[in-house]
């Protein structure tokens, strides 16, 4: 009864999707975002790496990036290879590899889960080891040896069996602990081999214990120097028996012998202010000592304090024999994260390893035949060191031979610009800065003999942070692209002489601009070389540079400063070409000073030339397509156009003392600009009109970025209250919103509209999300406070995200598509507008030409009968036909009653009344009730052939009906191109009748023609009358339009 009253009351209640017999109440998905993967990720964490041999030809190194674990082949250049899922609940705290598994120890205390630890195998989770009920610390450290795994925790050792994971037993040592520390051991832990079952145990005191697996038993303390001895922070067991290397807080670093407990070898014992070593490794190849390098006894050290890993020749007493500078970005002042988490030489090889917890990861080669004892570069893989402050994605070229949407471009607070690949992991670069090694070096940064110095930073040799940047491809000249020969930003090449542009010309130029923080010059980069530009423009008031833009041409490139000026500079040749506004003569500022003191106006608004130049910084720049006009704003709140040959400023438009400008973005194929302002606000302008179109309203903090769509529909923005919010600008309702768990401060929408980049502040990667409007309908309704979606941030491994088919293939989600509240369902906006019907097009299209569709289809030839069965198809038993032939034939009694059967048969039937159809009950009920709507309603359901079929079939009486109901319909003016198709098909099957006046039924045939005649002038006049009135309405609506496009 309820559904009836719904359906009469034109109203529709709100579906729910029912799981185990409730109503669905879990976390919303995103409606328009699906997380897919995170990319820029390498070894993010202190985790160290851990490394396998594979086989003779080469090694795998496996690195933690928080969740997953990333195993690159070195033989491939380290390349990725493997990702493990699932991903772990929580961070992972240790790693370790042994034969072709890795254990991965996580840290679940913060989760549902507590600490555990997974074993995986070519990146698919195959055990987990079996964890004691009353685990509560997270384990720091893992080894594994002979049929053991131990892990070390803070205050106890857990031991497992390598081959079943099974639980074996706890070891729970009993030294002091130190005042400052709340646990018992340091972390260090380590095995020796010879020493069967044996593990060497690292304790805050600066003790070490000697521990029997097998026994559970603690065997022999080594005690330290002194009671007032720090904690170890290091162990690693030496090629040589019985010898292992011990590290401590205070930076000393001990050789000690276990068989006779005595040290052998002390280092930095007596240098004070020493960094702290917390990874040690010895080269195993038998080289690299001595005065020609062909002895044995190299160790490497190395610590989170700084970036330098030191080499020791333990021969003669140990010195160093060599520091490599450098290796790692050193922890920075600028919040960067820096300094190393492990060092480690491959087995007999002359490589080593290292990784930084500046989120990198290389290897090292010492050449054979060189006389240096520092290695040099063989690979590395590399990623943002702080987090990302601004993205791009970099648009095609006019030709579309990079294709849209594969890369994407990051700078950070590391001072680093990286572009990254979409489709291939292992394209991802950094653009290079230059030799930044070879510069330190110069400048003394990089000694060789500096034995106590600690590392300088390199910052100062690198471009300062990007703050803005602009890119444009089309006269890029990729890998070919001349450099000019010159050093980089340095506005010269290496030939005598102003810059030539013949070679450029034929190669191409720089297609990449950038603003720094605290710089007063904007560089240019090449991209298709991936490094620095030869150009360094300075801005035009010798302040910080704001805003950078490039035309869509490739050819210029503008600069805006903090003080207000705006300069244009040629990419190909470096030269200053136009300054906003231009600069005056002596005698052009004379006129304009004295048109001034003389007030001449004509009642509009005009600028001259020099004026209108921003009073305060200038917080964007853009140019249209067809370089004529450049649009700039700045945070006096003004949007100026200027004409980008002459330089004169055309129009103004003045938000001041209301808002200021913070940003801006411009879509160019729509014409639109957007501003977002220091109220916490996007203002949308169209650039033609020069008028607000939008005001954009609800975020609650800064706004840190802010992008549009591909399409230029929505308005992508991040602000500071960790929303990324979406508004549909037709609409101007904000249609999405996603809670992140930390701030977005930078996104990026891809010109394809396929992916949306977003940057957040608690992590260096990059999170790349799925556009689900390209494979399912997404509403466009306001949504609420209450409906922000707490987003499921995306994997490295795309674990918990979906892929462009997933999303395709998902299902909708009833509670997302559809609105809170019931909505009225109208099948007319208004009586007095026209209206069509929903009836599909090809339907009533099909009625109006069935005839010829039927000829058309008719069979040419008649049908061919079947050809012969083939002669290996069994025939008929011949026996059975004998049989049937055989039989009696029926006697004359038989026949009778058959024939008796068959004639009350036949009588039955014809007696019987023929059942009237569904389309004839529903008109003749028309005559009693009034009501034309069943009847119609049920016409426009029936299929071309049937409403042919029902309309033929029209007797007498009915005609009359069925021309009244068609003329109620467009008294209605509702479904018009339907009643219009059911006349034109009623005249020509009934056109002959009407006008010869057939009288099939006698007497009566006059009555009902009669009456069909004056239904029909009904008809007519109603046709004729809603003719007029749309004639009108067409004629009104076109002279609007006509006098809007005239040019008076």
């Amino acid at each position: 009864m309820s559904r009836d009253n719904d359906k009469a009351e034109g109203t529709i209640a709100k579906r729910q999707k029912l799981a185990n017999g409730s109503a669905r109440a879990t976390q919303r998905t995103p409606r328009i975002f699906a997380p897919f993967r995170t990319v820029g990720l390498v070894a993010p964490t202190p985790v160290p790496f851990t490394s396998l041999p594979l086989g003779k030809t080469t090694f795998q190194i496996t690195t933690s990036v928080g969740k997953c674990l990333h195993t690159y082949d070195l033989a491939k250049g380290l390349n990725l290879v493997f990702l493990t899922r699932p991903q772990t609940p929580g961070n992972i705290t240790a790693t370790v590899a042994w034969k072709d598994r890795i254990v991965a120890a996580w840290d679940g205390r913060g989760t549902e889960s507590r600490v555990e630890a997974w074993v995986f195998k070519r990146g698919k989770r195959v055990g987990e080891l079996e964890m004691p009920i009353d685990m509560t610390e997270p384990i720091t450290k893992m080894i594994v040896f002979g049929s053991w795994i131990a892990g070390c925790c803070s205050n106890r050792i857990e031991v497992w069996k390598s081959t079943t994971y099974e639980h074996y037993t706890t070891l729970t040592p009993t030294a002091a602990k130190k005042e400052s520390s709340s646990s018992t051991l340091s972390g260090g832990v380590c095995n020796m081999p010879t020493y069967l079952n044996k593990i060497f145990v690292g304790k805050c005191d600066g003790s070490l214990d000697i521990w029997n697996l097998s026994t559970g038993k603690l065997i022999h303390t080594i005690l330290p120097p002194s009671a007032e001895s720090d904690s170890i922070t290091a162990l690693e067991a030496s090629p040589a028996l019985s010898v292992i290397a011990i590290a401590r807080a205070d930076g000393s670093i001990v050789l000690h012998d276990v068989r006779k407990d005595m040290v052998i070898l002390e280092l930095n014992a007596k240098v004070s202010n020493n960094p702290i070593t917390t990874s040690i490794s010895f080269r195993s190849d038998g080289l690299g000592a001595g005065e020609d390098g062909t002895e044995t006894g190299i160790m490497a050290t190395a610590g989170p304090s700084s970036g330098d890993v030191t080499f020791w020749d333990l021969n003669n007493g140990g010195r160093i024999s060599g520091i490599l500078r450098g290796a790692h970005n050193p922890p920075a002042a600028s919040g960067s994260s820096g300094g190393i988490s492990k060092v480690e030489f491959l087995p007999g090889q002359d490589v080593i390893i290292t990784s930084g917890i500046d989120n990198a990861l290389k290897s090292w080669i010492f050449d054979s035949k060189s006389l240096s004892s520092i290695p040099r570069i063989l690979h590395s893989r590399c990623g943002h060191a702080a987090h990302v402050t601004r993205l791009s994605f970099v648009p095609t070229n006019s030709d579309g031979a990079d294709a849209s949407g594969k890369w994407l471009m990051s700078a950070g607070k590391d001072q680093t610009l990286w572009g990254w690949s979409l489709r291939r992991d292992g394209q991802s670069t950094e653009l290079s800065q230059g030799n930044v090694r070879k510069k330190a070096k110069k400048l003394g940064l990089l000694g060789k003999s500096l034995e106590t110095e600690r590392s300088t930073t390199l910052e100062d040799l690198k471009a300062p942070e990007v703050t803005c940047m602009a890119c444009s491809l089309n006269r890029d000249g990729g890998m070919g692209a001349s450099a000019g020969g010159g050093a980089v930003w340095t506005n010269t090449t290496s030939k005598k002489g102003p810059a030539d542009a013949s070679e450029s010309n034929a190669t191409g130029w720089e297609s990449v601009v950038t603003g720094h923080r605290g710089d007063k010059y904007a560089r240019t980069w090449f991209w298709g070389r991936k490094k620095a530009g030869r150009w360094a423009f300075e801005s035009g008031d010798s302040t910080e540079v704001t805003s950078v833009a490039v035309t869509v041409c490739g050819t210029f490139a503008l600069v805006g400063s903090a003080g207000g000026s705006i300069s244009m500079f040629n990419l190909q040749s470096g030269i200053l070409r136009q300054k906003f506004p231009s600069t005056l003569t002596p005698a052009q500022a004379r006129r304009i000073k004295m048109s001034h003191a003389a007030g001449t106006s004509n009642g509009m608004k005009t600028f001259a030339l020099g004026e209108g130049k921003h009073k305060k910084a200038i917080t964007g720049l853009m140019v249209d397509g067809l370089n004529r006009t450049l649009i700039s704003c700045g945070l006096d709140g003004k949007i100026n156009f200027w004409d980008f040959l002459t330089g004169c400023l055309q129009q103004e438009v003045d938000w001041a003392p209301m808002t200021a400008i913070i940003s801006s973005q411009y879509h160019r194929p729509s014409d639109l600009i957007a501003l977002s302002c220091d109220d916490l606000s996007i203002r949308i302008v169209d650039t033609e009109t020069k008028k607000l179109v939008r005001e954009l309203w609800g975020c609650l903090g800064q706004i840190s970025d802010f992008c549009f769509s591909n399409d230029g529909r929505w308005i992508i923005a991040a602000s500071m209250d960790s929303v990324i919010r979406v508004w549909d600008l037709p609409t101007g309702h904000l249609i999405n919103a996603l809670k992140t768990e930390s701030p977005c401060t930078a996104l990026a929408f891809s010109d394809t509209g396929e992916y949306l980049a977003t940057a957040h502040a608690d992590t260096v990667g990059i999170n790349i999300w799925n556009n689900r409007t390209l494979f399912t309908h997404v509403p466009t309704r306001l949504i609420q406070d209450d409906e922000i979606t707490t987003a499921i941030i995306p994997t490295t491994s795309g674990e918990g995200g979906q892929g462009l088919i997933n999303t395709a293939f998902e299902e909708d989600d009833a509670n997302e598509d559809e609105p809170h509240d019931t909505v009225q369902s109208l099948d007319q906006l208004n009586t007095s507008m026209l209206t069509l019907s929903l009836v599909p097009k090809s339907r009533w299209q099909t009625l109006l030409h069935l005839d010829t569709i039927r000829a058309r289809n008719k069979p040419k030839e008649p049908p061919k009968p079947p050809e012969k069965a083939p002669f290996f198809l069994p025939s008929l038993d011949k026996s059975n036909l004998n049989n049937s032939a055989a039989l009696p034939p029926p006697s004359s009694e038989e026949q009778q009653q058959t024939a008796l059967i068959n004639k009350a048969e036949r009588s039955r039937i014809s007696k019987s009344t023929p059942q009237a159809s569904t389309f004839t009950t529903l008109l003749h009920n028309t005559v009693q009730s009034g009501n034309y709507d069943p009847f119609l309603i049920h016409l426009s359901t029936l299929g071309p052939s049937a409403a042919d079929l029902e309309i033929r079939s029209l007797t007498a009486q009915e005609l009359p009906l069925f021309v009244s109901a068609l003329t109620y319909r467009l008294r209605q003016k509702r479904d018009y191109e339907l009643v219009q198709a059911w006349m034109s098909v009623f005249l020509r099957l009934w056109g002959e009748s009407i006008v010869g006046g057939d009288d099939d039924d006698g007497g009566g045939g006059r009555e009902w023609n009669g009456e069909l005649r004056e239904r029909l002038k009904e008809w007519r006049s109603e046709q004729e009358r809603e003719g007029k009135r749309l004639g009108e309405l067409v004629g009104f609506c076109g002279g609007v339009l006509g006098f809007l496009r005239s040019g008076r």
